[in-house]
């Protein structure tokens, strides 16, 4: 018996190692998009407004095809998802590195690469490592599986501008594409779906509607699906406008480069100290104090005179506090409803993010065209963390409760 338990307790290396690297490869490109508006704007002629609708769109693809593509993995399996996701991103940057009109880089940089991340990112692989791991371990995993994507962004910022500096913009996005083929061999060490987990098939028996039916009636839920709104409008604007933000202000390019590696890079340690302060401490607390601090941050940062200095203290705090959020959150639908509907019920938290995504690069790049500045997105931001930091409060670290006859 204490071997069994001594079995159960080690986390799947190969499986956990693969998921983590798909994480990386997923979301670098798309959170070094940034880097690509300035130089494609130049060649193009399009205006800041065009860019920004393509990665709303993106992001709003993004967030609508978690929860179905959740679905589908719980029901048909990871594999096939991954693989059809590393073949839509893929495809969508090529498009976009070809684009002869705002059109069709609202159809490859907006809707097909939005689609690939959402098939290849967090709700999907964290879900398939929550099917993984037991309960006790998975914070702490979900913490690897967002470090992990974390690192993307610390990488891909480099290797995007180096990119970008010897074969151009368009070259740079194809070379990106050919990347992502590595997806579908990665992911085969997480082929099954939540029929064939060890952990999944010892929970409750439910339908897809009655589980939507009760996380839906859920207090808990709602309020944590309509603060994860605020975390995608803050880190998406930041994402797609801070290059051309700090550009603005007479920043050199370098700095960008950065400043987004640094977050990137700090990001690794903030969502891995997030995995395991979660394993010991609440976890709506913990948001509680990551969206506050959020906000402090980026009032300090908007009311001192910016220079490089700025930048790198801004980048390296909110590199901590950037994606700390998103292990505390799948972790919260995990314990309130268990693993088997995960990739849906941690998908449908995820499109309210990225609905906030979509809005915080649309108004961004509008508001930036219509007044000449950034200025009044950052401060909707601030009131958004503060907004984000009440409704997480009241939230109850428990499982929902059932009756008997829904166990299995």
């Amino acid at each position: 018996m204490a071997q069994a338990s001594s079995n159960s307790s080690k986390l799947p290396i190969v499986a956990i190692s693969s998921a983590c690297v798909i994480s990386l490869l997923a979301f670098g490109p798309r959170s070094a998009m940034g880097f690509f508006q300035l130089p494609m704007l130049q060649d193009t002629g399009w205006d800041r407004t065009t860019f920004g609708i393509a990665m709303a769109l993106q992001n709003l693809c993004w967030g609508i095809g978690q929860p179905l593509l959740g679905i589908v993995a719980d029901k048909f399996g990871t594999w096939r998802v991954l693989a059809i996701g590393a073949a839509l991103y893929a495809a969508g940057l090529v498009i976009t590195a070809i684009a002869p009109s705002p059109v069709w880089l609202h159809i490859g940089g907006g809707v097909l690469i939005g689609l690939g991340v959402a098939a290849c990112s967090f709700g999907v692989v964290l879900a398939s490592i929550a099917r993984l791991v037991s309960a006790e371990k998975r914070s702490f995993a979900f913490g690897l599986g967002t470090a992990a994507g974390s690192a993307g962004m610390f990488l891909f910022a480099p290797i995007s501008q180096g990119l970008i500096d010897a074969l151009g913009w368009s070259d740079s996005l194809i070379a990106l594409a050919i990347i992502m083929l590595a997806i579908p061999v990665l992911a085969i060490s997480l082929r099954g779906n939540a029929s064939t987990s060890k952990i999944a098939s010892t929970e409750f028996s439910q339908s897809i509607g009655e589980s939507l039916r009760e996380a839906l009636a859920h207090k808990g839920y709602l309020l944590l699906t309509s603060g994860f709104f605020v975390c995608g409008f803050q880190v998406a604007f930041i994402t797609a406008h801070f290059p051309a933000y700090l550009s603005d202000l007479g920043i050199a390019a370098r700095w960008a480069v950065v400043g987004i590696s640094l977050i990137g890079f700090f990001n690794i340690i903030g969502s891995l100290a997030a995995g395991v302060i979660g394993q010991h401490y609440s976890k709506p607390m913990l948001l509680v104090w990551i969206y506050i601090s959020r906000s402090i941050l980026v009032t300090a940062f908007l009311l001192i005179p910016a220079s490089p200095t700025t930048v790198v203290i801004f980048s390296v705090v909110i590199g901590l506090l950037w994606l700390s959020t998103v292990g505390p959150t799948n972790a919260l639908v995990a314990i309130m409803f268990g693993t088997r509907y995960l990739g849906m019920l941690g998908g449908i938290v995820f499109f309210s993010h990225q609905v906030g995504s979509f809005l915080g690069i649309w108004m961004g790049g509008y508001l930036y065209d219509l007044y000449g500045s950034y200025d009044a997105v950052w401060w909707l931001g601030v009131a958004l963390g503060i907004f984000a930091a009440v409704v997480h409060w009241p939230i109850r670290e428990q499982p929902v409760q059932r009756t008997a006859s829904q166990a299995v």
